[in-house]
C-alpha cells in the first residue's frame, strides 16, 4: 500500500504563515489559524508543503489504505482561502446560508478573502466540524 504524501513536518507554520506574499492573505490565515487553534485546544502543524492543520484523526478506506489527516486545516492556495473541515457540510445549509460568499467541495470552503464571511458563522462552522470528528480523533 502506498503512503500518503501529505503528512505532519516539522516544519515552522509562522515561517510558512510569514512567507505568504500578499499581505490581506497573510493576515486572513493568521486569523483563521487562531480560531482553529481556540475550536481544536491543538499547536498548528505544517502538513505537507502548505497545509496548516489542527489535531489529526485516523482514516481507513475499504481497501485497506490508511493515514492520518488534520481534524481542520487551512491553505492559501492562488486562487482561494481553502479551508479544510473533514466532517464536511451536508448538516450545516442553515449556517452556510449566514455564512457569506464562499464555495464548497465535500470537506473544503474555499473563502476569496476571510472579510466575505461572517466570523461568528465561521466559527460555528469550525466548531461544529471539530465536534463531529472527536470521536475519531488520534491522541
Amino acid at each position: 500500500m502506498a503512503e500518503p504524501k501529505t503528512k505532519a513536518t516539522k516544519a515552522s507554520v509562522a515561517a510558512f504563515l510569514a512567507a505568504i506574499p500578499d499581505e490581506q492573505r497573510r493576515k486572513d490565515c493568521k486569523a483563521v489559524a487562531k480560531l482553529m487553534q481556540e475550536a481544536t485546544g491543538e499547536k498548528p502543524v505544517l502538513w505537507g508543503a502548505n497545509i496548516v492543520g489542527f489535531g489529526a484523526y485516523r482514516y481507513e478506506y475499504a481497501s485497506g489504505g490508511a493515514g492520518d489527516w488534520p481534524l481542520v486545516g487551512f491553505s492559501p492556495r492562488k486562487n482561494d482561502l481553502t479551508l479544510y473541515m473533514m466532517a464536511g457540510f451536508e448538516r450545516h445549509a442553515d449556517l452556510l446560508a449566514k455564512l457569506g460568499r464562499h464555495k464548497t467541495g465535500k470537506s473544503c470552503l474555499y473563502l476569496k478573502k476571510l472579510a466575505d464571511a461572517d466570523p461568528a458563522v465561521l466559527k460555528e462552522l469550525v466548531g461544529r466540524s471539530v465536534a463531529a470528528m472527536e470521536k475519531k480523533r488520534v491522541r
